[in-house]
């Protein structure tokens, strides 16, 4: 889900912040000036492209051969990096009030001074450790495995069968053992790498290190907590709809002993290890009466033959329908499509940029299902947004706000309707459903977009608490289940105990990636899915909108992808939706119809938990 080995992934992003120049006091320098400032940044740009591009191929290699080797040589590159990351911000900080400085300059000295996610004190060592932490963490990750039947099983494999396993004992041995074998062995590392990070963040004059991330948004980081609490209330409701109607779908499968028809969502019952979307269970909560889905594209993948190969190249294919450039060969050459057999790798599907350049790869342990097709197309999405901007200064090497990074792909799958499966021949014509099946349909989409929103927004907000102190290294696992209870009215299987480190059998933990991201992508998918429908002039319901093959869309998709970093957010979104503002009133007005059957179906329950 995340793209990686950019310049930007590594180290920036948009934002403004306070004043660091009482921090950091160089002494022994003139002062500072517009000329000076716009030669420091120069500099600056050309020493943080070669050391990402070298941090980024190293980072290749370990992901890809998980040995102490690789590790020690992803941790010093990554460590270089870093230490050059920080040193810049802090010599940046001087450059913040000086009188002259051009616009651009303005702009990129505080990307500078905003953008670093991993932030390590100056102290000598102190890069290298925090490097070692995440690069240790990631080790555990990769090389995790839990059990089935009482025999091991790894990641990949794991997260496969919680979609399709239905015994709820197997279900919770395999919660269970994930995350008592992931997550718990890290906890100590995580809360050494949590106070470095903070004192990392002090001395770049922020509170903490959720302070430091929450600038990177072009407004003030209450303004953008704030903003992403109104987002969440503008689609809660729809959220509570769907939560009732599942709960008490598993009720009727599994009795109440295992999922009671009031309360809380048992997490193992989801079809996914952490209960962040629920489209595995279709087959469960499938409406009875209002017409089921009418295809498995699953099933028409694997009938047609498709590998991980050819689901990559249907991804390449739509982007080149709408009139991009197809990847470059490079691509085919040196990506991972499918997990070798001699070897453990993090698995984690994500996407690569090594050289700010044309050296695009993704990194999948791909299977031939409907999940890694929608990814395939996701990641695609963030190779096409790098070559997009790549004639860009290094700094810009990014997308406006990491939240578009995620949307563009999500919003290409949001096309993968079944029109676009007749157009690309998985479907044949007099199959595609009719009308009466659009609850299923939406239903299906739901328990993925929708029931992932509360997922996506507390990732975070577990981490900004963790940051500031407030949750405290014994209260890791508590705080973690009490937010997963409030925001998704899920629990766990058995009971947590203050030993456990359950936010660590989640990727985007020990990976130490910015989770608000995906909230904030899973809102704007929806809002550039709706206004590339309204380019394409799509006159029926929008969520059967397919743009496939439209080169006037793809116009206004690459003109805003051109854009990458270079400037504030809203003026991207603009370019493409007409609006400055992000909003889930596309996500609601997509999801209408859903909205009104799911009313019907919970009349006389006890919703909420």
């Amino acid at each position: 889900m995340k793209p990686l080995a950019s310049l930007a992934a590594l180290a920036v992003a948009l934002a403004a912040t306070p004043a660091m120049a009482d921090h950091h006091e160089i002494p022994d320098e003139p002062a500072p000036t517009a000329e000076a400032a716009s030669a420091f940044v120069e500099q600056a740009e050309t020493e943080l492209l070669d050391k990402s591009n070298k941090a980024g191929r190293a980072d290749w290699v370990y992901n890809n051969f998980i040995t102490e080797d690789t590790a020690a040589i992803t941790a010093e590159a990554s460590a270089a990096f870093t230490a050059t990351v920080v040193d810049n911000a802090v010599k940046a900080a001087r450059y913040a009030d000086v009188e002259g400085v051009d616009k651009e300059t303005a702009r990129k000295l505080t990307m500078m001074r905003t953008g670093i996610v991993t932030p390590a004190p100056t102290a000598p060592g102190a890069a290298e450790q925090v490097s070692a932490l995440t690069t240790e963490m990631q080790g555990i990750y990769g090389k995790g495995q839990g059990t089935l039947e009482g025999k091991p099983i790894s990641g990949s494999d794991i997260e496969e069968k919680m979609g399709t396993v239905r015994d709820p004992a197997l279900l919770k041995e395999m919660w269970v053992s994930w995350h008592d074998t992931v997550g718990t062995p890290m906890k100590g590392d995580y809360a050494k790498l949590v106070e470095l990070m903070n004192q990392g963040a002090h001395e770049l004059g922020f509170a903490d290190t959720g302070a430091l991330w929450r600038s990177n948004y072009d407004m003030d980081p209450d303004e953008f907590k704030a903003l992403t609490e109104r987002l969440w209330q503008e689609v809660k409701p729809l959220y509570q709809e769907l939560h009732c109607y599942t709960r008490a779908k598993l009720n009727e499968k599994y009795g109440d002993e295992v999922q009671p028809a009031t309360g809380p969502i048992r997490a193992d019952l989801l079809g996914n290890m952490w209960g962040q979307q629920w489209a595995n269970i279709y087959d469960i909560v499938a409406p009875e009466g209002a017409g089921d889905l009418g295809y498995d594209l699953t099933e028409l993948l694997v009938e047609h033959d498709y590998d991980a190969i050819r689901m990559v190249k249907a991804g390449e294919n739509f982007f080149s329908s709408l009139g991009f450039e197809p990847l470059p060969e490079t691509f085919w050459e040196r990506s991972l499509f499918v997990k070798p057999r001699d070897r453990e790798v993090v698995c984690h599907a994500s996407a690569w940029d090594i050289d700010n350049k044309d050296d695009l790869r993704i990194k999948m342990c791909t299977k031939v299902n409907a999940d890694d097709f929608q990814t395939v197309h996701h990641e695609l999405g963030h190779n096409y947004y790098q070559r997009a901007y790549n004639t860009l200064s290094p700094l810009y090497l990014n997308g406006a706000n990491d939240g578009f990074h995620e949307a563009i792909g999500d919003m290409i799958a949001l096309s993968v309707t079944p029109e676009y499966l007749v157009q690309i021949g998985l479907l044949p014509r007099d199959e595609v459903p009719s009308a009466d099946k659009d609850i299923g349909l939406l239903l299906k989409q739901a328990l993925d977009k929708v029931a992932f929103l509360p997922f996506g927004l507390l990732i975070d907000r577990w981490r900004w608490g963790v940051f500031d102190g407030s949750i405290p290294p014994e209260d890791y696992t508590k705080a973690w289940v009490d937010l997963k209870h409030d925001y998704q009215g899920i629990v766990p299987p058995v009971e947590r105990t203050l030993e456990n480190f359950d936010p660590g059998a989640k990727y985007h933990i020990p990976a130490n990636v910015p989770y608000t991201r995906y909230f904030l992508s899973f809102v704007l998918q929806f809002q550039f899915f709706e206004a590339a429908c309204k380019t394409a002039d799509w006159k029926g319901p929008l969520h059967r909108c397919s743009f496939y093959g439209n080169r006037k869309v793809g116009e206004k998709l690459d003109a805003m992808l051109a854009m990458g970093a270079s400037k504030p957010w809203p003026d991207a979104l603009e370019a493409f939706t007409g609006t400055r503002e992000i909003s889930g009133k596309s996500l609601i007005r997509y999801f209408a119809p859903l909205t009104k059957w799911l009313k019907e179906q919970n009349k006389g329950k006890t919703c909420g938990w």
